[in-house]
């Protein structure tokens, strides 16, 4: 024990060397903004790579992942920003060391009050937060001067809009000051732990309950009950002692009452975060410095044309709309109010522009409010951050028109322009080259956990994991299926990393597309027309393999059938043909590449794992692949190939990866 509490002693004083060093990289950071007061932005991305490149390594040599570097860089930077943006806004929170009071929808424990804590929480020390029993109070409220601010709900990314808010937001005469993106981690929560097969009575927030729709839709002889707010059905729960009755809400709202945590992650959607605006009498002007964002609100004529000539106001002057929402306006039906977010601060002399040729398109028109973003883009972890930054896209911007052809939506014909995908900040199709890695099926957590720590040390950008496999032999191994997905999306969450999959049956598509981020269908569904139909009806991008006897024709018609249904996000991938050769399992047709991108304006990535069936051909084919064009590639990895349950010959071990990297990227 005496030796642990050494170590214990140690660790502590490390501990105050690190907090000692981040209070002295802020002072510094403060220093900065004096000296560069002229400048035109807070941060210098490239700057911000060339640290980060020179961290991981360092930390590499020190015994530390890349992604742990990487993540507390991340945090660092996010602090260091926050704090020059507060240090510009003038008086954001009142005049300082005076006492600031905060209303909020609900009582202690409910998420709004959680949101306001967060953003007031560098002056905690000094804000009164205050619990109104409905929206329109806690708006009153601040009208009334009984307090500085409110924060309000406006949307969240399972539900959507809360157009109760942005009602009030029309009829009333306050500025949006300040917005905060809080995670909401639905718990049921009672009080003992009981089996949910007992709960009866679930009571909650109508917009917590509608997040949570399969979670209920689970419990047998249940019924939901709506409550004003979810902390206010967590101290139901409490007063009533009903051990069949539970509520939906935040774990901290059942600690603060009492009760206990019955089941977590109940949202229908992992991914499940609330935006709320922060509002007060008066707008607050923001330093040019700071990124911000812009709310109005506005109505046009009711005339063909008329919304879409106002929106040009802002396409014409370069200014990035966020968001566009839609409300009834009263008294005048089927008439409305839109309301816009856009990216852009009031103060700059193209947003005013902007503004005023608004007026000009409008009927009505009232900036709610121009405030700091809260969202701020990360710097990537090399070589994917700035090594492919200065490769070119092969497609020239002036090429002439293509005829209409057969598959007219996939034809440049229809879309001159190449098609990009973002999928969580990864953009296939751009200049960026991106590299899709992970094991050809998901085994266990170990192993998927492995990969993924793999992929993102090395600066690849999408993991891979087949959860359902279709294999030739009905005896060959078929996947984990849905228990194979948990621990792929885990995977992905853990080292932040999108994820793809293959699905097989259109029945698959709508669960699988909940929580995989792009959807694969394999080169033997590439005519499974109701599975392209089907995957077309969801919102996900969807990768369509090359069929293994397929045309290059036949390819971008199989991609129609997904572009038909609406679907815009349709990625190719060239995984190699069957030929007389069979020296390799296929034969991986390198010409398709510069075809397609003079056919189609779809992004293409290249499948050299596929194609080769031999680890040792792999990297060749890959390096091949990579200088024909393609917009990215996608191999397998595997930590033990000779163990591997599917297609261990073709996956690379993690050295090779890494040498396979290092060649692409230049390092």
């Amino acid at each position: 024990m005496k030796r642990i509490d050494e170590l214990r002693e140690a660790i502590d004083r490390v501990d105050d060397q690190l907090v000692m060093s981040l209070a002295e990289r802020r002072k510094l950071i403060h220093k900065i903004l004096e000296e560069k007061a002229g400048d035109k932005s807070l941060r210098s991305i490239r700057r911000e790579q060339e640290l980060l490149a020179r961290l991981i390594t360092e930390g590499k040599k020190a015994g530390l992942d890349a992604h742990f570097v990487t993540r507390v860089f991340h945090e660092v930077i996010d602090d260091s920003l926050r704090a020059q943006e507060l240090e510009l806004l003038q008086e954001p929170n009142g005049p300082a060391n005076a006492s600031i009071r905060v209303a909020y929808q609900g009582i202690e424990g409910a998420y709004s009050q959680l949101a306001a804590q967060k953003f007031f929480s560098k002056e905690l020390d000094r804000t009164e937060l205050v619990g109104y029993p409905v929206f329109d109070d806690a708006v009153q409220a601040v009208k009334e001067k009984k307090v500085n601010y409110a924060v309000l709900p406006i949307e969240n990314t399972t539900a959507g809009s809360i157009n109760q808010v942005y009602d009030l937001l029309s009829r009333v005469s306050l500025a949006i000051v300040g917005e905060e993106v809080l995670r909401v981690d639905h718990c049921l929560l009672g009080l003992k732990e009981v089996p949910l097969l007992t709960i009866r009575r679930v009571l909650s927030h109508p917009q917590a309950l509608s997040q949570c729709s399969r979670f209920l839709a689970r419990l047998e002889n249940c019924q939901s009950e709506s409550f004003s707010d979810t902390a206010a059905a967590v101290r139901k729960v409490k007063e009533d002692q009903n051990l069949s009755q539970a509520a939906i809400a935040s774990e901290d709202a059942g600690r603060k009452h009492g009760l206990k945590v019955l089941e977590r992650n109940l949202a229908d959607q992992r991914e499940n975060y609330t935006r709320f605006l922060v509002i007060a009498q008066d707008p607050i002007q923001v330093d040019q410095r700071i990124p911000c964002k812009t709310s109005l609100v506005m109505a046009t004529s009711h005339e063909e044309g008329a919304l879409l000539r106002a929106l040009n106001s802002l396409h014409l002057h370069k200014l990035n709309m966020t968001k566009l929402e839609s409300r009834p306006r009263a008294g005048m039906p089927f008439q409305y109010l839109f309301y816009v977010d856009f990216e852009g601060n009031l103060i700059d002399g193209n947003v005013q522009q902007a503004m005023e040729e608004l007026r000009g398109e409008t009927m009505f028109l009232r900036i709610l409010g121009s405030y700091p973003m809260q969202a701020r883009p990360r710097t990537a972890p090399p070589p994917a951050s700035y090594v492919t930054a200065a490769r070119q896209s092969k497609t020239p911007s002036d090429r002439p028109a293509a005829a209409i052809a057969s598959y007219k939506l996939a034809s440049r014909g229809s879309r001159s322009r190449d098609t990009t995908i973002d999928v969580r900040g990864v953009s296939i199709g751009g200049p960026d080259f991106v590299v899709i890695a992970g094991p050809c099926a998901v085994e266990s957590r170990e192993q998927i956990l492995s990969c993924a720590r793999q992929v993102r040390e090395v600066g690849a950008h999408i993991l891979r994991g087949g959860c359902f496999k279709p294999r030739t032999s009905p005896y060959s191994f078929q996947g984990l299926g849905y228990e194979g997905l948990e621990l792929l999306v885990e995977a992905g969450q853990e080292y932040d990393l999108p994820i793809i999959t293959e699905v097989l049956s259109p029945s698959d598509i709508k669960a699988v597309a909940e929580v995989s981020d792009i959807l694969q269908i394999g080169a033997r569904n590439m005519q499974n027309f109701a599975l392209l139909k089907a995957a077309g009806q969801s919102s996900r991008p969807v990768m369509l393999k090359r069929g293994m006897m397929a045309k290059i024709d036949e390819f971008l018609h199989a991609a129609e059938y997904i572009l038909a249904q609406g679907n815009q996000q349709v990625i190719l991938c060239e995984r190699g043909i069957r030929t007389f050769e069979t020296s390799t399992r296929n034969t991986l047709d390198l010409g398709a590449i510069p075809i397609l991108k003079r056919l189609t304006h779809l992004p293409i990535v290249v499948d050299p794992s596929h194609a080769a069936g031999q680890r040792e051909l792999v990297t060749p084919l890959a390096l091949a692949a990579h200088a024909v064009g393609p917009h990215g590639m996608m191999v397998e990895i595997h930590p033990k190939p000779e163990n591997a349950l599917s297609d261990g010959p073709q996956a690379l071990e993690f050295p090779d990866f890494i040498e396979l990297m290092e060649t692409i990227y230049g390092s």
